[in-house]
């Protein structure tokens, strides 16, 4: 019976963790978007390992570094207009361990001459107590 109890609030224990873990993870997305549609790209990129290892792959391929990164958002997106309004639909968060999750979703940007939309994925990892965004595939 002991044992009983100890696995079943082991089992408790993990599920509130993960569940507390989602929810920072869909706070660092919900930031992210907050700051993106203030302008914001240093906000935004808080949210991103700041790294040289960090990976974005877009239309033109795979990307190594936080530098790159912004440098390549900056050049994208040079103004508030080309960078609209961002509004995500998160269709997965799943937690793999205490220390990296998977996400995918959708984004959809307005504009005012056009609404473009794709979708992503998302590894993170936990890095020093925050979940941070180490590989990003966005299409």
């Amino acid at each position: 019976m002991k044992k009983c109890l100890i696995v079943f609030l082991l089992i408790l224990t993990t599920a509130f963790a993960f569940a507390q873990d989602k929810q920072a993870i869909l706070h660092v997305l919900e930031t992210q978007r907050q700051a993106w549609n203030k302008g914001d790209l240093e906000t935004f990129m808080q949210s991103y390992w700041k790294s040289d290892s960090l990976l974005f792959v877009g239309k033109s391929g795979p990307k190594y570094g936080w530098q790159t990164t912004l440098d390549n958002y900056r050049k994208g997106y040079p103004d508030k207009a080309a960078m609209g309004y961002l509004t995500f639909d998160i269709l997965k968060v799943d937690i793999l361990d205490k220390g990296n999750a998977f996400v995918l979703g959708a984004w959809h940007l307005k504009r005012a001459k056009d609404t473009p939309e794709g979708y992503f994925t998302l590894w993170l990892r936990k890095i020093k107590g925050v979940w941070q965004i180490v590989a990003d595939h966005s299409s």
